[in-house]
């Protein structure tokens, strides 16, 4: 028997990746799509992808059978849908980040405890096979013991494209815990080891002095399981005419005892400096998961193993990335 998906928010652009998948699935049913706001929903008619059922998420809930509500709405808003689906009894999955603040996230996980329903995040970097083949190269032993790590996630401004409400006083909830937590989840998985600490993270606005709440640039600093640092900046300075075509967007330099592992998401493989030569290798990337965090939540929900990203997973990700951009709200740094 298919799965039963029911969407709600269609408000980032992310989301069309999940709908269209499963509209691709043959274990995959669309059974319901709902949109409260009007203009998205005159936007997404002229579009002719997405057919709206419904303007009311509670109506969807109680007049249409499904097993999974999945949802792309405004961060600040996915919560409230998020909880009102588990309370009805379904299982949940959400583009990034599930939520802004660690009491929704407290909320969604006693829900989703109290009703044995699981809830699935959208953390799709670790399907790419760039970052397989990072983790290969980790695992393996190739550089050694992680010593430190450095990322950026940088992101183009896109005014005038990106949503309108990112820039809407708190309906954003902080740019650490929009983009960062891609390389949050990301980093145990291809590491083994755990985020440890939290020990600096800011937030501040650069560009954008008529939206005070929407503070576009952010750093951290990290500590993982074992000692290792971990440095990362994720602000939306990116020129707009590079746009998600840059050659450093999301760029890792992972340093070990025994040499350093430097790649992004565009090249096409992975520079490996090994301790004793000194000729870079290029390493080819491995095979990617496209469609991976989908994939792995459909098995969970029907009890299967296998699981390429667990929901245990993108709850923890999501709960340290909401630690480092409560660190930042709350000028947790030397100074």
């Amino acid at each position: 028997m298919a799965t039963r998906f029911a969407f709600v928010g269609f408000r980032h652009p992310h989301v069309r990746d999940m709908f269209q998948r499963c509209m691709e699935r043959d274990d995959v049913d669309v059974v319901a799509c709902c949109e409260p706001d009007e203009q998205t929903r005159a936007d997404l008619a002229a579009e002719g992808v997405v057919e709206i059922t419904h303007q009311d998420f509670d109506q969807l809930l109680s007049d249409t059978a499904c097993d999974v509500v999945a949802t792309g709405a405004v961060y600040a808003e996915r919560s409230s849908f998020v909880e009102r689906a588990l309370a009805a009894g379904k299982h949940v999955i959400s583009d990034k980040p599930l939520c802004v603040s660690l009491d929704e996230l407290d909320r969604i996980e006693a829900l989703a405890s109290k009703h044995d329903r699981k809830v699935g995040v959208m953390l799709d970097m670790r399907d790419h096979p760039i970052f397989f083949g990072l983790r290969k190269l980790i695992l393996d032993g190739a550089i050694g013991e992680v010593r430190a790590m450095s990322f950026d996630g940088q992101h183009p401004l896109l005014r005038g494209k990106r949503p309108s409400w990112y820039f809407e006083d708190g309906m954003h909830g902080g740019t650490l815990n929009d983009i960062a937590v891609h390389a949050i989840d990301l980093i145990p998985w291809a590491t083994g080891l755990e985020i440890a600490k939290v020990n600096a993270a800011r937030c501040w606005s650069a560009r954008t002095p008529d939206a005070p709440d929407f503070a576009e640039c952010g750093q951290a600093m990290l500590e993982l399981s074992n000692g290792a640092g971990v440095v990362c900046d994720v602000s939306y300075l990116t020129p707009d005419s590079f746009a998600y075509q840059f050659p450093h967007y999301w760029r890792f330099c992972v340093w070990g005892d025994r040499g350093v592992v430097v790649t992004s998401l565009n090249d096409k493989g992975l520079n490996l400096f090994c301790d004793g030569e000194t000729e870079v290798r290029i390493v080819e990337a491995s095979e990617g998961r496209p469609g991976g965090y989908l994939d792995s939540f459909l098995k969970e929900i029907r009890g299967e193993s296998d699981l390429h990203l667990t929901c245990a997973e993108a709850l923890a990700s999501t709960r340290v990335c909401l630690q480092v951009q409560q660190a930042a709200d709350q000028h947790r740094h030397l100074g």
